[in-house]
């Protein structure tokens, strides 16, 4: 059923579609409406933290709310908003651009958005409950552990529902690409985007379980009495910072990678060129996941590791900068000589090399040891992780959702407002963090409340201020282009961009089949090779027959929300009694939801030969 016609039947239609479906690019919907919402959660903690640290002694807001807003920003925008939102663009296009009628496990692509979802919202009903987690985003023990109230738990529950719903995610884009690509489509034919989700979900596969173990243990620690990361009983706190960042560190490349992607496209369709070094580029983004996860102890270099332990994650982390390189050069390569246009997903891919770059220079800085003892837990470190996060992940984001609006949605976005959006964003960015590497050289910790009167921070922190509010003008800048584009957005062809890959082929927004025949694919950049020879659209590798497509289904969000019930049991079964009627009724509903996935058979349906004639015609 199409979004057109669940209209066509009212509001309570077009719900019960969107809580039951299955089909790749409603969820892609889903996740960018649920990253969207966690996005702009996490950009007001953001506001607030900037607005305390204004001026000098600032009052704004208290001490201890303060810990909550920092630790639930970070938390929220790596965990809620950046990988939703990621995962929102490689739903939409992933197995379009492979030429797949869905992913391989449409019930479990449910599951994985109804698990973020609740784990989500879990994490934030400490705010209305006692109050959020304060120990930071990376939650340290033993400040984890020792944490009053329950905000701590909260962030254990809500990360561990959330990160079960990615886990998920991962393993099904994984086998997608693995077994479904269409005929011809070897690997080294896949587009850039479907090679960096391919990577990214290789990377969640073997990162969320260290993040998982770590939040098992200390769930132990906090509500049954354990004593993994309790020095004085015998435990260990440097345990969990290995923990974390194990997963950690290969997170930040899950959150990379796929904007990779995302530019090589941009900079490929609107240079009118084939990626420059293309197979350079897919082992580069492979040797990248690689290093990934033999640098996480460069978050510890003060910890104590020793000299020879530091060298060697020094180095690891140094060397990551060569294939990082391999992909600049190459983009700027693309760019040489080709026919650009400058649209406004070109002006974030522009945008994003000068960004990214200093962010990868401020980067081997802080993998230099004796160097970062300088920087360590200062803003120095505040301004590079945003450089790299914010200058990379999020420019991605928004030149990926300017991109592939027409594609996802059927209608152009206001090139007007995007102009407006990216320059206000950019250069609020700028301003907002450029100025953050200066404030750490002169010894401002991160995470501090107040800075004092005559420190000479003042000047460095309005600015970093004002910055944040030119960022949040963008932001609501770009919210007013989208509805826009909803209401009185020009309907687009099936190919505006004058794209090189398949997902260009299909309507806008594409059918839920996909492709009513799957396409033949000669080469790399599959649709151009065909425009080059006159013929506008690949040959189908089958003839016209019946299509399978599986049934719509309410138990992924039965499950999903019998863990989050069981969440609250999980929480409060410490202090009270009635919390086991949660804990239990909870882990009932999602038991009994997957008995039923398990005993009843559900063969899905088929479109027939004659329909499919009936829409051509």
């Amino acid at each position: 059923m199409s979004i057109a016609s669940a209209q066509k039947r009212g509001f309570g239609a077009v719900l019960w579609d969107y809580l039951t479906t299955v089909d790749h690019k409603k969820i892609a919907h889903l996740y960018l409406f649920g990253g969207g919402f966690f996005f702009l959660l996490g950009g007001l903690e953001a506001v607030a933290i900037r607005i305390q640290l204004i001026k000098p002694e600032n009052d704004f807001v208290s001490a201890g709310f303060y810990n909550e807003l920092l630790t639930m920003h970070g938390t929220t925008m790596i965990f809620l908003a950046a990988m939703p939102l990621l995962l929102g663009l490689m739903n939409a296009i992933m197995p379009l651009q492979i030429g797949a009628r869905d992913v391989a496990f449409p019930f479990l692509n449910s599951l994985g958005f109804w698990l973020f979802l609740f784990g989500g919202l879990l994490l934030n009903c400490s705010w209305f409950l006692g109050g959020a987690p304060d120990a930071g985003w990376t939650a340290y023990a033993p400040l984890s552990v020792t944490s009053p109230g329950h905000g701590v738990d909260f962030y254990v529950m809500g990360l561990q529902i959330a990160g079960a719903g990615t886990l998920i995610g991962g393993i099904n884009f994984l086998v997608t690409i693995v077994t479904m690509r269409a005929p011809g489509m070897t690997y080294m034919r896949m587009p850039l985007f479907s090679w960096t989700t391919f990577v990214t979900s290789v990377l969640i596969l073997f990162a969320f379980p260290a993040l998982t173990v770590g939040l098992f243990l200390l769930m132990f620690d906090r509500m049954f009495g354990s004593a993994f990361f309790d020095v004085g009983l015998g435990g260990n706190s440097i345990i969990w910072q290995h923990l974390f960042w194990i997963f950690g560190h290969p997170e930040v490349y899950i959150l990379i990678l796929p904007v990779f992607g995302i530019f090589s496209e941009i900079f490929a369709t609107f240079s009118k060129k084939r990626l420059f070094g293309y197979t350079a580029m897919v082992f580069a983004t492979i040797l990248i996941a690689f290093f990934g996860f033999m640098v996480w102890a460069h978050h510890m270099f003060t910890v104590g590791l020793g000299p020879v332990a530091n060298s060697i994650f020094a180095l690891a982390t140094m060397a990551i900068a060569v294939p990082t390189g391999i992909k600049i050069f190459n983009w700027l390569a693309t760019m040489w000589g080709g026919n650009i246009s400058i649209k406004t997903p070109m002006l974030w891919a522009l945008g994003f090399i000068p960004t990214f770059t200093i962010g990868g220079m401020t980067g081997v800085m802080v993998a230099t040891v004796v160097a970062d003892y300088q920087y360590h837990d200062t803003y120095f470190v505040v301004a590079h992780f945003h450089y790299v996060i914010v200058g990379g992940t999020v420019f991605g984001i928004f030149a990926g959702l300017v991109y592939w609006w027409p594609k996802i949605f059927g209608r152009l976005l206001h090139e007007g407002m995007n102009k407006l959006t990216f320059w206000t964003f950019f250069i609020g960015f700028h301003l907002t963090f450029f100025i953050q590497h200066f404030l750490g050289l002169m010894g401002m910790p991160r995470r501090y409340w107040v800075f004092l009167e005559g420190q000479e921070l003042d000047l460095g922190n309005l600015i970093s201020t004002i910055g944040a509010f030119f960022m949040t003008f963008g932001v609501i800048v770009f919210l007013i282009n989208a509805v826009y584009a909803a209401v009185k957005g020009e309907k687009v062809s099936a190919d505006p961009w004058d794209g090189r890959t398949l997902e260009w082929i299909t309507a806008s927004p594409p059918v839920h089949y996909n492709f009513k025949q799957t396409p033949l694919v000669r080469g790399l950049d599959a649709l151009w090779i065909e425009k080059t020879e006159g013929k506008g659209t690949p040959t189908p590798a089958e003839p016209l027959g019946d299509i399978h497509m599986p049934n719509s289904s309410f138990l992924p969000f039965m499950m999903s929300l019998g863990l989050f019930i069981a969440g609250f049991g999980f929480i409060y079964q410490v202090d009270y009694n009635w919390a086991y009627i949660l804990l239990f009724g909870g882990m009932a509903v999602m038991l009994g939801s997957m008995l039923i996935r398990s005993v009843k058979d559900d063969h899905g349906y088929h479109i027939p030969k004659v329909e499919l004639e009936r829409e051509a015609d």
